[in-house]
């Protein structure tokens, strides 16, 4: 994955980057649907294998509403990572408003069995149809 343009954020030695884009062909701006693809790599940079148990994000558009998404794994997997592999996957969400930003975390299982948090990092979700204020 092209790091150049990714929010990146460590926890516990667990890297994650995530990089959005929108989906111009996805999306009907005229209906208010803008949607966004986000690729997202986890690098495992500590000494001890951890598995990916359940994920949580909070969602939030452009007029402050937010939904909260809590799940097992990430696209239907728990990966597993060893020390110094990572793990990448493509996801999406739509917003009824041209921005909005997403944050969230990983909920981690270290091979020894202890569960941990892992930060993703504040990413902003933008479109070219949102207007930039004046200042």
């Amino acid at each position: 994955m092209d790091k150049t343009n990714a929010y990146i954020k460590t926890t516990k030695d667990i890297a994650v980057s995530v990089v959005p884009i929108y989906l111009v062909d996805r999306s009907v701006p005229e209906d208010g649907f803008f949607v966004w693809a986000y690729k997202i790599c986890i690098e495992n940079n500590g000494i001890c294998t951890v598995t990916l148990r359940n994920r949580h994000w909070k969602i939030t558009d452009a007029e402050g509403n937010t939904e909260v998404v809590d799940g097992e794994g990430v696209v239907g997997e728990q990966p597993i990572l060893a020390p110094g592999q990572s793990y990448e996957y493509t996801s999406g969400t739509p917003l009824p408003t041209p921005s909005g930003i997403m944050v969230g975390s990983y909920e981690m299982e270290s091979d020894e069995g202890t569960m941990f948090a892992v930060d993703i990092p504040a990413f902003s979700l933008d479109s070219p149809h949102e207007s930039s204020p004046l200042h």
